[in-house]
C-alpha cells in the first residue's frame, strides 16, 4: 500500500481530496542563549486517499528502495522554497529552512545543476536551504557523494546530519563527509544528568562534532536544565518540546520566534 501511495509522486499528484498530497510542517531549531529562532527543521507528511497521513517512518524506507526517493524529494524541496518565501515575506528571522535530501540523490553528477535550477526559477536564496541527512549517507562509498556535498556547500547550501549519536550511528563515518550542522538522537539528550559519566559521553560527543568543523544541534530537549547542559558543553542549538511542536507553514508566524 506505501509503494501504491509514492507513486502520487511519480504522477505528480499533488492533492488528495484538497489536501497537498505532500505537506511540510516546520519547528524551531533555536538559539539557547537568546531563546530567539535560529532555523526552520521540516517534517514531509503525506496525505494519502486510503491510509490517512503518513509521518516519515511509514515511508522513508519503501521510498528509497527504488527512485521515487527521488521524484519526492523534488516535491519537498519545491515546498520548502515556497516555505521559504512566505517566511521571508512574514518577515520572520531564520538562517535557513531544512528538507530532506535522499543520499541517493547525492550519486547525481547533475546534482549541483538541478539544485541551483530550481533555486533559480523561484529567486530563492541558496543560503536559505539546509539539506537535512540521515545516516544512510554513511552508506555511500562513491566519492562522487561526498564531492557533491563540497561543490554544494561552496554554492551556498547547507547540510545537516540527523539523528547522530543513536544506538545504529556509526560514528566514525561523519569524517568522510563535511556537514555544516550535526543534530543529535534524542537518545543522546536522555543521557544529560543521569551521573558524571554520561555527562562526560555527551560532551565528548559534542566536542567530536565540533572538532571536524560543524555546529552541534541537541535535539529532543524537553526542559531549561537539559538547555543550560548543552549550552554549557557549548553545544548552541537545540530542537524539540522546549522549542517548539512542528506546525503547518500557516501556522508558522512571527509569535513562533518570541
Amino acid at each position: 500500500m506505501v509503494k501504491e501511495v509514492l507513486l502520487m509522486a511519480d504522477n505528480n499528484m499533488t492533492t488528495v481530496d484538497g489536501m497537498r498530497a505532500v505537506e511540510l510542517y516546520y519547528r524551531v531549531i533555536r538559539n539557547i542563549s537568546a531563546g530567539s529562532c535560529a532555523f526552520y527543521q521540516s517534517q514531509t507528511r503525506l496525505n494519502t486517499p486510503g491510509l490517512g497521513t503518513l509521518m516519515p517512518e511509514n515511508f522513508r524506507d519503501v521510498s528509497e528502495i527504488t527512485q521515487q526517493c527521488i521524484n519526492l524529494f523534488e516535491l519537498e524541496l519545491v515546498q520548502a522554497i515556497e516555505g521559504v518565501n512566505k517566511f521571508n515575506e512574514r518577515e520572520l528571522n531564520f538562517g535557513w529552512v531544512s528538507v530532506y535530501m535522499p543520499a541517493k540523490f547525492l550519486r547525481d553528477i547533475s546534482a549541483e545543476r538541478r539544485l541551483l535550477e530550481v533555486c533559480d526559477r523561484f529567486q530563492t536564496a541558496t543560503t536559505s536551504i539546509c539539506f537535512a541527512l540521515s545516516e544512510k549517507l554513511f552508506e555511500e562509498t562513491e566519492p562522487i557523494v561526498s564531492e557533491n556535498i563540497t561543490k554544494l556547500r561552496r554554492r551556498g547550501f547547507h547540510f545537516m546530519m540527523t539523528d547522530f549519536g543513536s544506538i545504529s550511528s556509526p560514528i566514525m563515518k561523519l569524517s568522510e563527509f563535511e556537514v555544516d550542522y550535526v543534530m543529535f538522537s534524542p537518545e543522546v539528550t536522555r543521557y544529560i544528568g543521569r551521573d558524571e559519566r554520561s555527562d562526560s559521553a555527551v560532551k565528548s560527543l559534542i566536542d567530536f562534532v565540533s572538532g571536524l568543523g560543524a555546529e552541534p544541534i541537541g535535539d529532543g530537549v524537553s526542559n531549561i536544565k537539559q538547555a543550560e547542559t548543552l549550552f554549557e558543553f557549548e553545544c548552541n542549538y537545540c530542537a524539540g518540546e522546549l522549542a517548539g511542536k512542528y506546525m503547518a507553514e500557516r501556522y508558522v508566524r512571527r509569535k513562533a520566534d518570541e
